[in-house]
């Protein structure tokens, strides 16, 4: 298991319109880092998140830090060894460049928690979670559609190879003064020139289990398309951080 932030200066940001951008410049890095091409891309690969942090306007991201966590092994020792200078991606098609080479690199240490213990939590970057039993992908809007806990223990059981079983709640009072918490992501430029999306969910969670249930979550993150930047977790009583 590992956890790194990548902070720029104060004051300097990145810039990206679609989130694959700073997907391919995380694994480019990582590559570069020691890790094989299929531990980070592919059906096959490792399990590892991300979460871009900053603010959208008019369509376009401004990011001045990034996290990226997994709970794997085999790619632990390359957060470790990760080069920020080498985050670096430039697409001449939708005339994008997302650059790290300046930022600092610190490596966060696993939130303090009893055993068995409570965190709560931010989603630092949100939720990705499709509604079950539809043959075209149809992403949720709403938190209060779906048994979280459930889907958050099929993907951690299945990561982890044994089973998981932590409660993970969204925080009531802010379901109620936000009944619209999804947000639109793009997450790339289609051939013909349209943009992809992923309606995500964003609110504080209640995770509760065992201290190894919360670390595994808090390294792999919950819900879909972790490796392509959904459901990185941050700590509540922390906030984003600049």
């Amino acid at each position: 298991m590992n956890r790194i932030r990548l902070s720029l200066p104060r004051g300097q940001w990145a810039t990206y319109r679609h989130q694959d951008l700073v997907h391919d410049a995380i694994v480019n890095a990582l590559i570069a880092a020691g890790a094989k091409p299929e531990q980070v891309i592919g059906a096959g690969a490792e399990p590892w998140t991300f979460a871009a942090l900053g603010y959208h306007r008019a369509h376009e991201g401004q990011v001045h830090g990034l996290v990226i966590a997994t709970p794997s092994a085999a790619l632990a020792p390359c957060l470790a060894a990760l080069d920020p200078s080498a985050v670096r991606y430039a697409r001449a098609a939708t005339g994008e460049l997302l650059d790290f080479s300046a930022a600092d690199l610190s490596i966060e240490p696993p939130p303090v928690c009893d055993d068995p213990g409570m965190l709560g939590v931010l989603t630092l970057s949100p939720l990705a979670i499709s509604e079950p039993g539809t043959n075209k992908k149809r992403w949720l809007t709403r938190l209060d559609q779906v048994d979280l806990s459930a889907v958050a223990n099929t993907r951690l059981s299945r990561i982890a190879g044994r089973p998981v079983a932590l409660s993970v709640l969204p925080d009531s009072l802010y379901l109620r003064a936000n009944p619209k918490h999804s947000v639109l992501v793009s997450t790339k430029r289609m051939r013909n020139g349209r943009a992809a999306f992923v309606i995500a969910l964003q609110a504080p969670l209640v995770l509760s289990g065992s201290r190894e249930d919360l670390l595994l979550a808090w390294y792999a993150g919950l819900g879909e398309k972790a490796r392509n930047g959904f459901g990185c977790l941050g700590l509540a009583d922390e906030g984003v951080g600049r």
